[in-house]
């Protein structure tokens, strides 16, 4: 009973980083008419707001591939800008603190209750 709960809060977070990430993927496309980007920059961004506007779809199912498609949706709008601008990595580390605090308590709670006996 409690690993369903764990589940779905696992799954309730894990869907909020996607919501978060295709809103800010389609707003950034959005305003490509307005704010210019490299065809690198647009073409990833393509291909990660596909990604995660999909993964709604076809990895309601399985944790590990939305994990996946979180991590390479923030990559392609991470890495390209500190490459370009690498004072912007500062922030990114200190920003990367609680992400990293957040992502271990998700793996935590993806894999509480397995292998274990169930409590009464």
């Amino acid at each position: 009973m409690s690993t369903q709960r764990w589940d779905k809060v696992e799954l309730a977070a894990s869907y909020t980083l996607l919501v978060i990430l295709a809103t800010e993927l389609l707003t950034r496309l959005g305003l490509v008419t307005m704010f210019p980007m490299a065809t690198v920059d647009f073409v990833l961004s393509a291909i990660a707001t596909v990604l995660v506007v999909g993964s709604f779809w076809f990895a309601r199912h399985s944790r590990r591939l939305r994990f996946a498609i979180i991590a390479f949706a923030s990559a392609t709008q991470l890495v390209p800008m500190v490459i370009r601008q690498p004072i912007l990595l500062l922030p990114l580390l200190g920003a990367a603190i609680p992400v990293a605090i957040m992502l271990w308590a998700m793996i935590a709670l993806s894999k509480k209750g397995q292998g274990a006996a169930p409590h009464s």
